[in-house]
């Protein structure tokens, strides 16, 4: 599949790109600024200039698949968060439905459909762009997926994950970017998961493995 990674240049992103790639798959890489192309295309990934503030319709001609990792990082205003994680998220699901792309994976955040009651203040905001945006995803007759990651870390990955469509215990775990970047590689064509969103933490199974014991209802 040719798979646009919106949000190329983060810390997933970039990952899920060479992941994409070493997979079989086409990665089509968003940057929003120039100095960021070389990078990847270096590497002979496709890669496009768009703004999520802007007009991107372009960035999605000739695309299979769209993944949505962008966002507005810790230390930047609540404002932003809303113009890059709530609206620009939006604005992505809306283009890639009138562009005729049918597959959509959000990588979201772990707590962001649960209530509300667990949202600390300091992230509330967080957690209510993604969840607004998410549920925009799930509105749509689009074949989604939205992934919710733990808290993230920059370790090695070790391959193996749990998986499902709502996880109990969650306090004190974790998830690595590069096992992320390996479950959106992996789930991006499989079917099972259209429709479908999923917590995902560190744990016991292989990706594969995760993935196969999805529930096809």
């Amino acid at each position: 599949m040719k798979v646009l990674v919106i949000g190329a240049n983060g810390q997933i992103g970039t990952r899920l790109v060479h992941q994409l790639k070493e997979a079989g798959h086409t990665p089509k890489a968003m940057v929003r600024k120039k100095e960021q192309v070389s990078q990847f295309k270096s590497k002979g990934v496709d890669t496009v200039l768009g703004d999520l503030e802007e007009d991107f319709s372009h960035v999605y001609q000739g695309v299979d698949a769209v993944v949505f990792t962008a966002g507005s990082g810790g230390h930047t205003p609540k404002s932003q968060t809303k113009v890059i994680d709530r609206d620009g998220a939006i604005k992505a699901i809306d283009e890639a439905e009138k562009a005729g792309v049918s597959r959509f994976v959000m990588v979201s955040a772990l707590k962001a459909n649960r209530d509300s009651g667990m949202w600390s203040k300091s992230m509330r905001h967080y957690y209510e762009a993604k969840s607004k945006a998410d549920n925009h995803l799930r509105n749509t007759d689009l074949d989604y997926t939205v992934l919710m990651p733990g808290r993230l870390t920059n370790e090695p990955g070790t391959g193996q994950v749990e998986l499902s469509e709502y996880i109990e215990e969650i306090e004190g775990r974790t998830i690595t970017r590069d096992d992320v970047a390996a479950v959106v590689t992996e789930l991006i064509d499989r079917p099972v998961t259209f429709g479908k969103s999923l917590d995902l933490l560190q744990g016991e199974d292989s990706v594969k493995e995760a993935i196969s014991g999805i529930s096809q209802t």
